[in-house]
């Protein structure tokens, strides 16, 4: 239940305010690492059981690029860091791995190019901060990569929570259904997120379809480009076909109509992000009415969330249906396609590979697009949080001052200057030959 119905908003608004009595915003800004804290190398490696281990210096190649890259891999060591925090005890549905490039332009299921949080592999119910202080530490370690100051950054934050907390004194008294049918539509001419748009709009299945494949004696099918995108041997691709019947159960019956209206023509694993190189990640080629009918499927493995050991919620029964999931409940439109299946006893999520979708580089947030782009995401991460969770509650504790605004600045600088040692640490283990890094693999 996202809150009590019994509560008048005042009520819910006065609750939220009680509960800085326990955890005060300015605490929220506190952040020391402890003498035993756990080595962030260790949780690394602890967190690649299950993975391909061929695929794994590619990922720690990537890593080691800038202290943003190995943040982008590090979520199991900001779990583990954030476990031993205070918390408010008000909780959302957590993109989980919220950070500047996890926000991006897609399409919607009615073709409409929108702006949303779209990554949701580490997606559990759990603490809104979570989700904020590590969207604030991101806008950090990008600014810095991007050659903004410090001041520039801790700016940038003022203006995400600042967002965040008007958006939410809105959300608590607008009626569920038309928060359930907001989209962000202010600021979307701002310059870092209209550049996106426009790139999303290039992002097509036909473009997807040059990109990807090569024609041979007549037949399209999958380049090969080792370690980038690599065809499978026909058993492994069988595999993959196979799952699809029970993935097209899982679809809403006018969803069941676009896929069958496909059929698969090929194969192939290909490696994508940073946090997420080592799992499985399949795409499916599969043609509609003829050859300039293209679609891409993406049969992604799910690995547990990074932030379960650290909460009291059950185990999920399959990782692919928790991330579907999580997206359904936090987006206001999301993949037609999106849906969840089984390989060899593994969990998988299944959509469309980059219908539409784009994101932001560091380099991108020069300037005055650092908070241009922080107040869009401010009331995307507040949207999210509202419909997943009790909209005044939140809006009580964080308050109409600024107080919380600067706690998280303090805190996302704070944290960042963690990053940027544990990155640190990380050239060290490669160095030492503890850990194995490929050349940057783009």
């Amino acid at each position: 239940m996202l809150c009590e119905p019994n509560l008048s908003i005042t009520e819910r608004l006065a609750r939220g305010k009680s509960l800085r009595a326990g955890l005060p915003r300015a605490k929220q800004g506190d952040w020391q690492p402890s003498s035993d804290r756990a080595d962030p190398i260790d949780t690394l490696q602890a967190a690649d059981r299950g993975r391909v281990a061929e695929l794994l210096p590619i990922k720690y190649g990537r890593m080691v690029v800038s202290p943003f890259g190995f943040f982008r891999g590090a979520a199991p060591v900001m779990a583990r860091d954030f476990a031993v925090l205070p918390r408010t005890g008000l909780l959302v549905q957590l993109c989980g791995d919220a950070h500047i490039r996890n926000l991006g332009a897609f399409a919607s299921a009615e073709g409409n190019i929108v702006f949303d949080i779209n990554d949701f592999d580490e997606t559990i119910r759990g603490p809104w901060e979570w989700d904020m202080k590590r969207l604030a530490t991101s806008f950090v370690l990008a600014g810095r990569e991007s050659g903004t100051t410090d001041r520039g950054c801790r700016d940038a934050v003022v203006v995400l929570v600042e967002a965040y907390r008007s958006a939410l004194a809105r959300f608590a008294r607008t009626p569920f259904l038309e928060l359930a049918r907001h989209r962000v539509g202010r600021e979307l001419e701002a310059r870092p997120i209209d550049a996106l748009l426009k790139k999303a709009e290039r992002s097509t299945p036909r473009r997807n379809l040059q990109k990807l494949t090569t024609r041979e004696s007549g037949v399209i099918h999958f380049a090969s480009r080792p370690p980038l995108l690599q065809r499978l041997p026909s058993s492994e691709a069988e595999s993959v076909l196979a799952s699809l019947p029970a993935y097209r159960e899982m679809l809403a019956p006018e969803r069941r109509l676009i896929f069958d209206a496909y059929r698969a023509a090929d194969v192939a694993m290909k490696l994508a992000g940073t946090g997420s190189v080592g799992t499985r990640d399949y795409v499916v080629l599969m043609f509609g009415i003829g050859e300039d009918d293209p679609l891409f499927l993406q049969v992604k493995q799910e690995m547990p969330s990074c932030w379960a050991p650290f909460l009291d919620e059950p185990p999920a029964a399959h990782d692919g249906q928790r991330v579907a999931d999580g997206q359904l409940r936090t987006q206001m439109t999301s993949d037609p396609l999106l849906g969840w299946t089984t390989i060899d006893g593994n969990h998988y999520l299944v959509r469309q590979l980059a219908d539409h979708k784009s994101s932001i580089e560091p380099q991108e947030l020069s300037g005055s697009a650092i908070v241009e782009y922080a107040r869009v995401c401010g009331e995307v991460f507040a949207t999210a949080h509202a419909r997943t969770g009790d909209a005044a509650a939140l809006a009580g504790y964080c308050g109409k001052l600024d107080t919380l605004d600067q706690a998280l600045a303090r805190f996302a600088l704070a944290y960042a200057d963690t990053t940027t040692v544990d990155h640190a640490a990380l050239q060290a283990a490669i160095r030492s030959g503890r850990i194995v890094a490929a050349k940057t693999v783009a």
